[in-house]
């Protein structure tokens, strides 16, 4: 383990030392990335594109994430987490740059694909450093910590965005300035990032990427399977809402309230989802938290107006919110000592898979048959979670690095 993790130090001073250095930069660099999702479209709309285009733009940062996972592995594995994050930096600000002076629709195009990767590298060495930096014992506190306050910049983001754009009179622009300002504020604070006793700079040659996922592409197949069936149920979650509220012929205003109200539940139970893993394994997080998502999935046909609706949200977000970190966790747990950063890296991908399929599946199910039937299906998703993560999730968390598997 690393300086963080040296026996003896308690759960909270731990934390405390990676407030600064490692959830402040993650909370000011989740906010500057959410404030462009909002926008993404309509600037790409500003620039003649259709609506339809709009949503394709939209689409290639997920796209950058997934295909920018597997090399983050072995960026980090190379040079380092922190050197990794401050590359990323490197390379979402031109990107930016391209974004908010672009005068075609491709160049935005090229420019939210390129933040997209660049985000993947940010999210992996991040997950790889909380991974080394902390005690075993402690781990699902400390990695649900950093996507809970991940979360708290998601919620924030559009706000700061908007507020900004509203403020300077730079219309959409001003959310692409807001991610300048918090990427290179989170970029300084890197630089207090303690080190760990685990240098991968200094470590010697890394380990061949695709020789790591051989080795341990049973993890990926099994328990990763189960991280991918979270991931769709997380997103399809964030599709839901907002479908059947439409559905219902809900005013924009009364829907974005909803989901306000189901974001603030889920940013309540971060830790405690944490100390429940790390006290009882990681089951004990698993399974309520997926099966409180099926049973939301299954109960939203009944919610018949704003209420209704609103309890339903209120249930998801209580079911997400106390699984909040549980992939990255679940990937901490499985990962080897050796080629650890190109594990997660692989890990990394499997998650985004699952979060980009999520709304893809709802969408087609929609297309082929009902709104309904696609909410029960993926209500199904939610069943087939709980029974895979019931079969290879082990009882008990680890009490010492497991070298993966």
């Amino acid at each position: 383990m690393g300086d963080l993790g040296q026996s003896g130090a308690s759960a909270a001073s731990v934390l405390r030392k990676l407030g600064l250095t490692v959830y402040l930069p993650a909370t000011v660099y989740t906010l500057g990335h959410a404030s462009i999702l909002p926008v993404v479209a309509v600037r790409a709309v500003e620039l003649g594109a259709s609506l339809s285009v709009g949503g394709l733009m939209m689409g290639l940062i997920g796209l950058g994430q997934v295909t920018g996972a597997l090399p983050a592995g072995s960026l980090i594995a190379r040079f380092g987490e922190r050197a990794a994050m401050l590359l990323a930096t490197a390379v979402i600000v031109p990107a930016l740059l391209v974004a908010i002076y672009a005068h075609t629709v491709w160049a935005l195009g090229a420019a939210v694909f390129v933040i997209g990767l660049a985000a993947a590298l940010w999210g992996v060495a991040r997950q790889a450093y909380v991974t080394d930096a902390v005690p075993v014992a402690m781990r699902a506190r400390a990695l649900s910590t950093l996507g809970g306050v991940s979360r708290i910049g998601a919620f924030i983001g559009p706000f700061a965005g908007a507020g900004a754009g509203a403020m300077i009179f730079l219309g959409t622009a001003g959310a692409y300035w807001v991610y300048v300002v918090a990427v290179l504020a989170a970029a300084g604070l890197l630089f207090l990032l303690p080190p760990t006793s685990h240098d991968r700079a200094a470590a010697g040659p890394p380990a061949r990427l695709f020789d790591v996922v051989r080795q341990h592409r049973r993890a990926l197949g099994t328990v990763g399977t189960g991280a991918l069936m979270i991931s769709v149920m997380r997103a399809s979650r964030q599709t839901a809402i907002p479908l059947w509220g439409t559905h219902l012929g809900l005013s924009p205003t009364t829907l974005a309230l909803i989901v306000g109200i189901s974001g603030g539940v889920d940013m309540l139970l971060f830790y405690p989802g944490g100390a429940i893993m790390d006290r009882f394994g990681r089951r004990a997080v698993a399974l309520p938290s997926m099966s409180t998502l099926t049973v939301a999935h299954a109960l939203l046909p009944l919610a018949s107006g704003a209420w209704t609706l609103t309890l339903v949200a209120m249930l998801m977000g209580l079911g997400n919110g106390l699984s909040a970190g549980i992939v990255m966790t679940l990937g901490a747990d499985a990962s080897p000592d050796t080629g650890r950063a190109q594990f997660l890296g692989a890990w990394r991908l499997v998650a985004d898979l699952g979060n980009g399929g999520g709304p893809l599946l709802i969408s087609a199910l929609i297309a082929g048959f009902s709104l309904p039937v696609a909410v029960l299906t993926m209500a199904g998703v939610g069943v087939a979670a709980v029974g895979t993560l019931w079969r290879f999730v082990p009882r008990r968390q680890p009490t010492v690095a497991t070298g993966g598997g």
